[in-house]
């Protein structure tokens, strides 16, 4: 299983890379919603989840979100959205765009387990 990683933090990143592979998924990375689309066009057939933060440069999570949606083709694609973002109404917005899940920075390693487990992604891992 393979998952692509979308943050302008290089903090985050290594700190969710760190979560994801000791559950068994590898990742690619991308630094922001543009950068992650084109990651994602270029990946496709290896990516099976997207977790994408929401406050970033050039495009952000929501927009990224928005644009994937539009292509039919990613359709059965799973988007964990992944940010500091707690209000009520942003995270509506998130699913109402086409996020699956959304799950609060800062998170343990077993909250992030288990928004896989309601994607339907199987981890190996400890």
């Amino acid at each position: 299983m393979q998952a692509l990683l979308i943050d302008d933090s290089k903090a985050m990143r290594r700190i969710i890379r760190q979560s994801l592979l000791a559950l068994g998924l590898e990742t690619i990375e991308a630094v922001n919603g543009k950068d992650g689309v084109e990651t994602l066009r270029a990946n496709a057939d290896k990516i099976d989840i997207v977790l994408v933060d929401w406050n970033m440069p050039e495009m952000n999570g929501y927009e990224f979100v928005c644009a994937v949606r539009e292509d039919s083709s990613f359709d059965d694609l799973k988007i964990l959205m992944v940010t500091t973002e707690n209000e009520v109404e942003q995270m509506l917005k998130a699913l109402d765009a086409g996020a699956n899940e959304y799950l609060m920075k800062p998170f343990t390693k077993d909250a992030l387990l288990d928004k896989l487990d309601l994607l339907g992604i199987k981890c190996g891992g400890d």
